[in-house]
């Protein structure tokens, strides 16, 4: 709007008929290194959420890690503040709370509120720093916690706030056509044994007490040393990664052993231009029940 005041917003098309608005905020710069920020929020958290389409991250699929520890892409409505400092950057914001009811043995991701009809009884807090030490190097860490139980989890007369933090430290470096991404994360819900028994889930399928995941990604431009094919980047790319949304169980309750998977991604990805990509992978999926289904990705993107 002005030098002070900057809107930003995504609203996009998805699954070919559901129009969603990703995110809607509203800077205001109150100085050269800082700010407040206030609508409806991409939580800070990860390598993927904030940057979240198809043209910035390596794989055909996101990572397993930030869908369902980090449940990519996840918005909610909240206010805080932003900034950097030299060569750190930083935010912080309030925002509505998880929606417990809908947390799974898969995970937290159908706990998303997205804005709309959001309950709010219960609030959390998010926040981010990161350090980049020389220019394309960045590692860091991020963190979310708040209740998610939005007084509907009450037994016995007790109302429990099923408090929910996750954590996650991230690296990521980028120099010369070398693509190297780094990221472990973590969930802790307290009062799980209640939210299951609200639930009515029981064994091996109720929500988990602690929840993990982490990769380790690497890919290489083949084409960034040449000047003939300036602009177009030719990118193949391994991710290893293991995620495990049962990694610890309340009393009384057993770990499913197809919860605890490993992932093993070889894929490529050409650029035609900056804004346009074609990807190509094939995903091996182990577990310990065998259950483990393999994928070949290929997907089409663009962003503008």
């Amino acid at each position: 709007f002005n030098d002070r005041f900057l809107f930003n917003s995504e609203i996009e098309v998805e699954h070919a008929d559901e129009i969603s608005v990703e995110f809607a905020y509203i800077d205001y710069r109150a100085h050269d290194n800082i700010g407040v920020r206030g609508g409806m929020l991409l939580i800070p958290m990860g390598l993927v959420n904030e940057f979240h389409e198809p043209t910035v991250f390596l794989g055909a699929v996101r990572p397993v890690t930030e869908t369902r520890i980090i449940p990519s892409t996840w918005r909610e409505n909240g206010g805080g503040i932003y900034g950097s400092i030299d060569r750190v950057t930083f935010r912080g914001y309030v925002v509505n709370g998880f929606d417990g009811t809908s947390f799974s043995a898969d995970g937290v991701r159908d706990g998303r509120q997205k804005g709309a009809k959001a309950k709010a009884s219960n609030m959390a807090f998010t926040g981010r720093i990161d350090v980049t030490p020389t220019p394309g190097v960045f590692i860091g860490a991020s963190l979310y916690t708040g209740g998610s139980g939005q007084g509907e989890i009450v037994v016995d007369g007790g109302d429990f706030d099923v408090w929910t933090t996750i954590v996650d430290l991230h690296g990521q470096a980028q120099i010369r056509g070398l693509d190297v991404r780094a990221l472990f994360a973590r969930t802790s819900i307290d009062d799980a044994a209640e939210l299951n028994q609200v639930l009515g889930l029981r064994g091996a399928s109720g929500v988990a007490e602690r929840m993990q995941g982490g990769y380790l990604q690497v890919g290489y431009n083949l084409l960034s040393q040449t000047r003939s094919a300036a602009g177009v980047a030719l990118t193949p790319y391994v991710r290893y990664e293991q995620v495990d949304t049962q990694d610890r169980m309340p009393a009384g309750f057993e770990r499913s052993l197809s919860t605890d998977n490993t992932f093993v991604t070889l894929g490529v990805e050409l650029k035609p231009i900056p804004n346009v990509v074609v990807k190509v992978d094939h995903a091996w999926v182990r577990n310990a029940a065998d259950t483990g289904v393999n994928q070949f990705n290929l997907n089409m993107g663009y962003a503008f």
